[in-house]
């Protein structure tokens, strides 16, 4: 079996989104002098499609949703040229590859999204080719399914609409549900009482029953999160993600040092290199990898075997079958991170608009078919009309 063909397509959104909100999420621009949408980079409006075709007619098919105009491009232009003609199942030789041949400019960023979404239709192909799933190659079940935890909660200022929100999870059996914090220091000690407001509210909601998270998005400074850890502690969160910027690991580690909530983070890391640093300098309790990112499943795997080795559990961010697969096959890996899709707001929901396949969760569990072959996704048409295809 050999590599023939592949083909990008950015899907780009044009239907009906949430308007910008203040105080939508926290994020790493919330410190600048902002006009507009302060969340507008971190909106996710477009999509990257990859289909990789082999000489025997099979289609793998690959994504990532870090600025998608631009993965394409590095695709086209540098890495389709390394994996046509090659085996599929050289995976570990064509990451190496196409990661040494962009080392120069790549490493980490859009570089290494485009190369996971190549990376990620491997693994489909792969499994296509054996007729099994994907999740059957890297190790089987391990979980007779996969718990997981609402993520929707945007900061609302409108606390009614939000435990209204909240209540809905409950209602479908979710037992843990994830927040977003709203206000970050220049909104200074006001917007801090509204933060803390807002997750004692939903502890009063969910009772002890539950687990809680507390998502920052990069939107605080370490002085700011010194200062309101300790009245969060009371509210006993499962762990508090993001806090500052991806790139102080030490204020990561300063803040796991107070031993005051589990600290998460990873989302915006890469390679195994980059997960080896927040390991050995003992910056996170919780990693949180994305496989379209980190380097495709190629990596993810093993950066699931190095937190294995250190008793560091995985959670992969977004949820989506590239994650799924890797959390059912990995005893590192306890639970997954699910999207609840009603509306268009950051942009995570558009995978589940162009992709069809990803499984629902039911009374806050999921399931992966035993006998649905390579990832299990295939491509919508249902939602064509509201999309820009960029070929």
């Amino acid at each position: 079996m050999k590599i023939t063909k592949v083909r990008t397509r950015v899907f780009e959104w044009k239907g009906k989104v949430v308007a910008p909100q203040a105080h939508f999420c926290a994020n790493a621009t919330d410190l600048l002098y902002e006009r507009g949408d302060a969340m507008g980079s971190f909106r996710f409006h477009g999509w990257l499609v990859v289909e990789v075709e082999t000489d025997d007619g099979r289609v793998g098919i690959g994504n990532c949703a870090l600025a998608p105009r631009i993965a394409k491009q590095i695709i086209d232009q540098y890495l389709a040229p390394v994996v046509v003609g090659q085996d599929p199942f050289d995976n570990e030789y064509l990451w190496q590859k196409m990661y040494r041949r962009t080392l120069a400019w790549g490493r980490r960023g859009v570089g290494m999204a485009a190369i996971s979404a190549i990376d990620i239709a491997l693994w489909d192909l792969m499994g296509q080719a054996v007729g099994r799933p994907v999740f059957k190659l890297l190790g089987g079940r391990t979980k007779e399914r996969i718990e997981c935890y609402a993520s929707k909660l945007y900061a609302n200022d409108d606390l009614d609409a939000f435990l209204a929100e909240a209540r809905g999870y409950l209602d479908q059996g979710f037992t843990s549900m994830k927040m977003r914090f709203g206000y970050g220091p220049k909104d200074g000690p006001a917007g801090m009482q509204k933060n803390l407001a807002q997750a004692r509210a939903l502890r009063g909601l969910v009772g002890d029953g539950v687990d809680i998270m507390f998502e920052c998005y990069m939107g605080w400074t370490l002085e700011y999160a010194r200062r309101i850890l300790p009245q969060l502690a009371e509210l006993r969160p499962r762990w508090l993600e993001e806090p500052v910027i991806a790139d102080d690991i030490e204020g990561y580690a300063e803040l796991r040092r107070m031993n005051l909530m589990p600290i998460s983070g990873g989302e915006h890391e890469f390679t195994v290199q980059g997960f080896r640093d927040l390991i050995e300098r003992r910056a996170v309790d919780v990693i949180q990898y994305d496989t379209n990112r980190v380097g495709g499943i190629t990596v993810a795997q093993k950066v699931n075997a190095l937190a294995e080795a250190f008793s560091i559990p995985v959670i992969p961010h977004a949820g989506q079958m590239h994650n799924y697969h890797l959390t059912m096959a990995s005893t590192a890996s306890p639970m997954a991170e699910f999207f609840p899709v009603f509306d268009v707001e950051a942009g995570n929901e558009l995978f589940y608009y162009i992709f069809d396949g990803d499984p629902q969760p039911q009374g806050g569990f999921l399931q992966l078919d035993d006998d649905r072959p390579g990832l299990g996704l295939r491509l919508s048409a249902k939602h064509l009309h509201d999309f820009n295809i960029i070929e």
